[in-house]
């Protein structure tokens, strides 16, 4: 007689959360590609290539296209697959405007429902990496990473709210990769000042939590998200395709097109 082995429901968990760590770990990979200039505009990415790349089957790779494509980072184009989109400075402006709407309002509904002894544990981490010291630069940057991860992903559990926390998730894909890839760069220059100003940052936002002051946290999460954007943007001109400049105050034609400085 044959045995066959029967699904407990601990069982399906687990493979449920292994699969989707590993459709995470493939939309994360991709985003670096594109936040790196690995993956250009107008590239399209084949799902056979990429479960090859991956040694995955077809399901999580067109999982992942499904999520990168509700961040606006790839196009899903009928008849020819995936294509990885043109993403406009005004448009990462507006994400991350959005972005900073749904964090304030998570940490002010987060107020008063996290445990103060979390919030003081991360407290003492923050006034730590504020002063990075003789702390190795790997050792410091994966410290910056977890700490960074552990109070967004803190807030969005505790705000209360199902659909605000999924949103939320959503768009801690693609600035966790602009993230890492800043975080790369300094660790290559050894220059972390933006890292201890951000620990600085969510410092702030932790004292608000902890006073339970909804406004005091808001505004501090809305300063470090637009601290984010300034450094971002001024670190990564060519992720975006940088919209039409201004020279002596005016945009110009050419031939019907928007072009930069005196029509020739």
């Amino acid at each position: 007689m044959r045995l066959t082995q029967r699904s407990t429901p601990q069982r399906s968990a687990t493979v449920k959360r292994d699969h989707g760590l590993l459709r995470q770990q493939i939309v994360e990979q991709l985003l670096a590609d594109v936040v790196q200039g690995g993956l250009t505009a107008g590239r399209h990415l084949v799902t056979q290539d990429l479960a090859d790349r991956f040694r995955v089957s077809h399901t999580p790779i067109r999982e992942a296209l499904i999520a990168l494509a509700g961040i606006g980072i790839i196009d899903l184009v009928p008849n020819r697959g995936a294509i990885v989109r043109k993403v406009t400075s005004r448009e990462f402006r507006e994400v991350l405007q959005v972005r900073r709407a749904l964090e304030c309002e998570a940490v002010r509904l987060a107020c008063g429902r996290i445990d103060p002894t979390e919030l003081q544990s991360l407290a003492g981490e923050l006034q730590r990496l504020a002063q990075p010291g003789g702390t190795p630069p790997g050792k410091f940057i994966e410290q910056c990473r977890r700490v960074d991860s552990r109070l967004h992903d803190l807030i969005s559990a505790s705000c209360g709210n199902r659909f605000l926390a999924i949103e939320l998730d959503r768009l801690k894909m693609l600035f966790r990769a602009f993230r890492d890839v800043s975080y790369t760069q300094q660790k290559d220059r050894q220059d972390f000042r933006r890292l201890a100003d951000e620990a600085g940052e969510h410092l702030a936002i932790v004292e608000g939590l902890l006073a339970e002051d909804r406004k005091a946290a808001a505004q501090a999460m809305a300063l470090h998200l637009q601290g984010g954007m300034k450094y971002w943007t001024r670190e990564f001109p060519d992720a975006l395709e940088t919209e039409p400049r201004l020279r002596n105050g005016r945009k110009h034609r050419h031939n019907g097109k928007v072009t930069n400085g005196a029509s020739r």
